[in-house]
C-alpha cells in the first residue's frame, strides 16, 4: 500500500509549489484532501501522478499543476459560493470546499455523481451539494455564484452558465481550439464577461460545451 500522505506532500512540493502556487489555502487543501479517495479503485496507486486521471465519459481529475494554477488564478475567498462543473468523483469540490463558504458541484453521469456524494460525505465535506444533471445547464436554483470553475475543456461557454455568474464574479475554464488549449479567467462586469489568458493547458471537452455548428443556408 503506497504512503498516500507522503505522496500528497511530494505532489505539492514537486508539482504545485514549482508552478508558482503559494497561496496557503490552496496548499493546505491539496495537502489535506486524499486525492486517492476520489479516483476509481484501480487508479488509486497513480492518484498523485502529474497528469489528468481519466474517469471515462470525457471526465478527468485535472492534473495537480493545472488544477492548482486555476485555483490560484481564481483566488477563492472564504465567504464565496462556488459552482464546480463536471466534478466527476468529487475531488475538486472537496478541495474547493476548504477555501469557499460552500460549493455546488454538478455532474451529469449518475454513477459518478452518486460516488461523489459518498466520497465527499466520507471526507467530511459537508459544505458541498452535488447536483445530478446536465453540466452545461449548471445549477441556477442555487446561484448566482461568486466563482465558477469548469473541470474540463470547453469550446464554447453556454449562455446558461454565463447567466449564473454574479456581477463582479469570475469564471475559469480551459478553452480548446483543436489540439491547443488555454486557460482563461473571465470577470463579469456590467453583465459582460471580459476574458484574459492565463496559461496553456488541455483537457477533454465536456459534454454540452462543444462549439455549436454555424447555421448555413
Amino acid at each position: 500500500m503506497p504512503d498516500f500522505a507522503q505522496l500528497r506532500t511530494t505532489m505539492v512540493d514537486t508539482q504545485v509549489r514549482p508552478s508558482d502556487v503559494t497561496k496557503f489555502p490552496i496548499i493546505e487543501a491539496m495537502l489535506t484532501v486524499p486525492r486517492e479517495n476520489f479516483v476509481p479503485p484501480a487508479k488509486r496507486d497513480g492518484a498523485y501522478v502529474g497528469e489528468h486521471i481519466d474517469l471515462g465519459a470525457r471526465r478527468v481529475v485535472l492534473d495537480p499543476r493545472v488544477f492548482s494554477k486555476m485555483l490560484d488564478t481564481l483566488d477563492i475567498r472564504s465567504d464565496e459560493l462556488v459552482l464546480d462543473l463536471g466534478c466527476g468523483l468529487g475531488y475538486s469540490a472537496a478541495v474547493i470546499a476548504r477555501m469557499a463558504q460552500a460549493v455546488v458541484a454538478v455532474e451529469e453521469d449518475e454513477a459518478m455523481a452518486a460516488e461523489a456524494v459518498t466520497a465527499l460525505a466520507e471526507n467530511g465535506s459537508d459544505t458541498v451539494i452535488v447536483e445530478t444533471g446536465p453540466i452545461a445547464e449548471g445549477a441556477p436554483q442555487h446561484g448566482p455564484y461568486d466563482v465558477v470553475l469548469i473541470e474540463g475543456g470547453i469550446e464554447e461557454l453556454p449562455e446558461a452558465i454565463e447567466a449564473q455568474i454574479k456581477e463582479k464574479g469570475r469564471i475559469c475554464a480551459i478553452f480548446l481550439n483543436g489540439a491547443l488549449g488555454v486557460v482563461r479567467i473571465g470577470y463579469k462586469i456590467d453583465g459582460v464577461i471580459s476574458w484574459r489568458m492565463v496559461f496553456n493547458a488541455t483537457a477533454p471537452v465536456l459534454p454540452g460545451f462543444e462549439k455549436r455548428a454555424a447555421f448555413a443556408l
